[in-house]
């Protein structure tokens, strides 16, 4: 009888083990989650304020305010409020067209969630070469040369250049065939080779409808640049 009880006494043992340790396992975790979640939880940031120009403090509407590193950020109302979300130690970069780029880190040892700030930013300044205009000696001079100044031409310009006929028709005699047209070009020949197969085929010499033709290309200046 004491034989039989002793194995499933030793089982009962083994469950005793594996439950504590799963228990201790259990505590061990959720204790950490518990202390991640709470340092995560205190390290968050609510910044807020306004960024005003450094000369007349004026709001600076649509500034980007960016977290470095990730892809997170916001911009800046018509007032130049703004309100977004941080961590402590983050790096918050502010930028606008026409003024230079600011940083500010949020302090580590800040105490709170909450954190204002009002930014000042600077104009941009940019400086462009000397331009200096003297005029003409006489306006005989003035119109001499304003008649043969070279101004290049425009999109719009260039545009109607290529649509011209005569330089379309340029384009279309310097330019290959393509695909298609290779295709059937050679599918014509070989139509009219096979249609004449066995026999003499038509000389055009006496053909009025190709002298037509061959007077029209003439006078186009078809054949200038051959």
């Amino acid at each position: 009888m004491y034989r039989n009880k002793q194995p499933a006494f030793k089982k009962q043992i083994v469950r005793m083990k594996r439950l504590l340790l799963f228990t201790l396992f259990a505590t061990v975790f959720a204790w950490k989650s518990q202390a991640q979640f709470t340092q995560l939880k205190d390290s968050v940031v609510q910044l807020y304020g306004v960024v005003m120009t450094a000369d007349s403090l004026k709001g600076i509407p649509s500034v980007s305010v960016i977290v470095k590193g990730q892809n997170r950020g916001t911009m800046s109302n018509e007032q130049g409020v703004f309100s977004i979300v941080v961590l402590k130690g983050d790096i918050v970069e502010f930028t606008s067209i026409g003024y230079k780029p600011k940083i500010v880190e949020v302090p580590r040892n800040l105490e709170g969630s909450q954190q204002s700030i009002i930014q000042l930013m600077v104009t941009d300044t940019a400086y462009l070469p000397v331009t200096i205009i003297r005029p003409r000696p006489t306006r005989e001079q003035f119109e001499r040369d304003f008649i043969n100044t070279d101004i290049p031409a425009d999109n719009l310009e260039i545009a109607r250049k290529n649509n011209d006929a005569a330089t379309r028709q340029a384009l279309m005699r310097s330019m290959p065939r393509d695909g298609r047209e290779s295709a059937n070009y050679a599918l014509a020949q070989g139509a009219k080779k096979y249609y004449y197969q066995g026999q003499t085929p038509p000389i055009g010499l006496l053909n009025p409808l190709a002298w037509a033709d061959f007077i029209s290309a003439w006078k186009r200046g078809d054949f200038k640049n051959k």
